[in-house]
């Protein structure tokens, strides 16, 4: 009796497998950061074209005294600067998100519903909304102003003389660029690495920060034509 023959190894057809999509993790850093908007209200709309013209105005007045002085210049300029930075972020910025700020001090949340019958005023949620400001400033001149001066002297600023015009020239330019970053932001370990990349969407704030250093680096240029 006739058996059927297996077919051969050699007969089957070829099957090629799919390739496999990759498991290992990207090193691109993907932003996840979304634009910063105003503030919707007419004050915050107001005061943002309000803001640019104070600040220049500020150091278009302050301009034959600092050439002639600029550490006092500077060191006066330094109050008034940062003043204007935290008005802006208060009336045009949205603040950080809870958590964003150590022990809590930031975000909107902090206001709380007063029960029914309850007509006193709780005084402490009036300065949930201060606390923030406050610490971005704290956060600017303690943290970011000492690592920009690093930075100033790895980039060729002098590191045995004029100390003071360095550390002021970095402190201005920490609450110029910084301070609002920090009043949105917050800490966030997440955030702060695409600030770092330099990936975060264009907006009002990542503008000023752009153009502060921008505006540093054309300034610096020019100075080995100084004969």
């Amino acid at each position: 009796m006739a058996t059927a023959a297996a077919p051969s190894s050699s007969s089957s057809p070829s099957t090629t497998s799919a390739p496999q999509p990759s498991t290992t993790p990207s090193r691109h850093l993907t932003p996840t950061t979304t634009p910063i908007p105003l503030l919707p209200t007419p004050t915050a709309r107001l005061y943002n074209h309000i803001h640019p013209a104070l600040t220049l105005s500020l150091f278009y007045l302050s301009f034959p005294s600092l050439v002639a002085d600029p550490v006092s210049t500077l060191s006066k300029l330094l109050l008034p600067l940062a003043a204007l930075q935290g008005i802006y972020s208060v009336l045009c910025l949205p603040i950080a998100q809870a958590g964003a700020f150590p022990r809590g001090g930031g975000g909107a949340p902090g206001r709380r519903k007063n029960k029914p019958g309850e007509k006193k005023k709780d005084l402490s949620a009036e300065w949930i909304g201060k606390i923030p400001v406050l610490l971005s400033a704290l956060l600017t001149l303690t943290l970011a102003a000492p690592i920009l001066l690093i930075f100033l002297i790895l980039f060729g600023a002098p590191l045995t003389t004029h100390f003071a015009h360095n550390a002021l020239c970095a402190t201005h330019m920490a609450v110029l660029a910084l301070m609002p970053l920090f009043y949105v932001y917050g800490v966030h370990a997440g955030t702060w690495r695409e600030i770092s990349a330099a990936s975060l969407p264009w907006d009002g704030v990542w503008g000023g920060t752009v153009g502060t250093v921008v505006g540093a680096w054309l300034g610096a240029v020019p100075i080995p034509l100084d004969w």
